[in-house]
């Protein structure tokens, strides 16, 4: 088996795991959330605390530097445990349907060395209620609602600015 027969049978692997759902994938912790002994997400009730206040800030009209900073300022530790939050870290976050009891598997495509989003090249697949939410259906959508608007903002900004 060469290199490239051994990569595609890696990949076939990994999305049949995606499509029948036993992807270890699936139990990735994230930020807010341990892994238990027996493989399952469990809320981790600290850093819960910290994705609810961070979905409440950005919900606010506070933007991901403020929110960094205020994390900074409270003394709370990034997810890779560095005592500055980036705005990036921020941003996945708050992009991340984990935190509403789903997973949704295959959000990226490796195309060799460079990882990129999947934005409908392959087939994604979403599970439900393989944990328990830490931030509700409505709290999530209505920050991918602000996030959107957010983002339009800007680009009319630009927009208007090319036209002046």
């Amino acid at each position: 088996m060469n290199v490239i027969q051994k990569s595609e049978a890696i990949k076939a692997s990994l999305r049949k795991g995606f499509q029948d759902g036993s992807s270890k994938m699936a139990k990735r912790k994230c930020y807010g959330y341990d892994v238990s002994p027996d493989s399952e997400l469990t809320i981790n009730p600290e850093e819960a605390n910290v994705v609810r206040w961070i979905f409440k800030q950005y919900l606010a009209g506070n933007s991901l530097g403020k929110i960094a900073a205020g994390l900074e300022q409270q003394g709370i530790p990034s997810p890779t445990g560095r005592a500055k939050w980036n705005r990036e870290a921020i941003d996945k976050l708050l992009s991340n349907e984990k935190y509403t009891g789903r997973v949704l598997l295959q959000k990226t495509i490796s195309t060799g060395a460079v990882q990129i989003e999947n934005n409908g090249l392959m087939e994604r697949y979403l599970y439900s209620g393989t944990h328990e939410a830490i931030i509700s259906d409505e709290i999530f959508m209505a920050v991918q609602q602000k996030k959107l608007n957010r983002s339009k903002e800007q680009k009319n900004q630009v927009t208007m600015r090319l036209i002046f």
